[in-house]
């Protein structure tokens, strides 16, 4: 099982930035998917998320201008963000719990490898 993040990139104060996370291999259920985001010498920090009952804007910081969206039958999530500050520039990565095969015991958690996103003032 592998989770591909990408979309980052050098952005203006303003801009926009869409973050794409695909989970790939055998894949028999997933529980919930969501973007953390580091920046240095800060903790990480959970920014959205998506479970069955729906998806969450987690970071104060980023209501109403971060959007999350999940496609299900492509076992992707996306990060829309939007009206991006200088203070959202960190690395964003991909977070799920999944489960590999029905004969799984538990779920089991995944993290991508990460995509910079870095805002210029």
């Amino acid at each position: 099982v592998q989770l591909q993040a990408s979309g980052g990139g050098l952005v203006q104060a303003g801009g926009s930035l869409r973050l794409s996370c695909a989970a790939s291999g055998t894949i028999f259920s997933i529980r919930n998917m969501g973007w953390y985001r580091q920046s240095p010498g800060r903790q990480r920090e959970l920014v959205t998320s998506c479970t069955s009952g729906g998806c969450t804007i987690n970071a104060d910081s980023v209501k109403g201008r971060f959007t999350i969206s999940r496609d299900n039958a492509k076992n992707k999530i996306y990060l829309q963000m939007n009206s991006l500050k200088p203070e959202d520039t960190a690395v964003y990565y991909c977070n799920a719990d999944l489960k590999a095969t029905s004969f799984s015991s538990s779920y089991r958690n995944y993290w991508g490898q990460g995509t910079q996103v870095t805002v210029s003032s």
